[in-house]
């Protein structure tokens, strides 16, 4: 029985790291970089990047629930970014580059509240989760040039030395769930 498309939205830092990551799983159809959680109607990047707007920068992800699950992509969210820092990724550091999961349905916020409570029961981290759970609100698509950043502006320093990291870690790891 096919199942029609899902859609999650990830708030985990800078969403080219995020998008990155996605982009190179299997079963992912798409990604979208762009803004959730604020209270400015279509913020830009220079409005998110001062924090005033509330918004988180976060990746919409459509996937194909037949060949990876929501559980999955939760694995894949917490094994990619530090869900135990408050409102910072890394050198990155304010309100938009939050660790926030953005349900779209009841399942997704109950997968994301258990899996939550595995990790700081199990204290896989060594520190609490501090990822909040959230209902999606309006989801604002970033500006085209944040599409696909990362493959390509690879030899950009940001992304040689965030994103690639990251990158090898998932070839390494995860290497069952990456496209073929």
């Amino acid at each position: 029985m096919n199942q029609e498309l899902e859609t999650a939205t990830f708030a985990g830092g800078c969403f080219w790291c995020t998008e990155a990551v996605f982009l190179a799983i299997e079963g992912v159809k798409s990604v979208r970089s762009g803004y959730i959680g604020g209270l400015t109607q279509n913020p830009t990047y220079k409005e998110i990047c001062n924090g005033d707007t509330g918004h988180a920068e976060a990746i919409e992800i459509v996937f194909d629930p037949n060949i990876i699950s929501f559980g999955e992509l939760l694995e894949l969210f917490f094994a990619t970014h530090d869900p135990t820092t408050l409102n910072r990724q890394g050198n990155d550091i304010g309100t938009q580059y939050r660790s926030e999961i953005f349900y779209h349905n009841e399942n997704q916020k109950q997968l994301s509240l258990e899996y939550i409570s595995i990790l700081n029961h199990e204290n896989t981290f060594g520190k609490p989760v501090v990822t909040k759970v959230s209902l999606a609100p309006i989801f604002y698509p970033a500006e085209t040039y944040h599409s696909n950043y990362y493959n390509l502006n690879k030899t950009q320093s940001y992304c040689n030395y965030v994103i690639t990291p990251k990158m090898e870690k998932l070839k390494k790891v995860y290497s069952d769930k990456l496209k073929k």
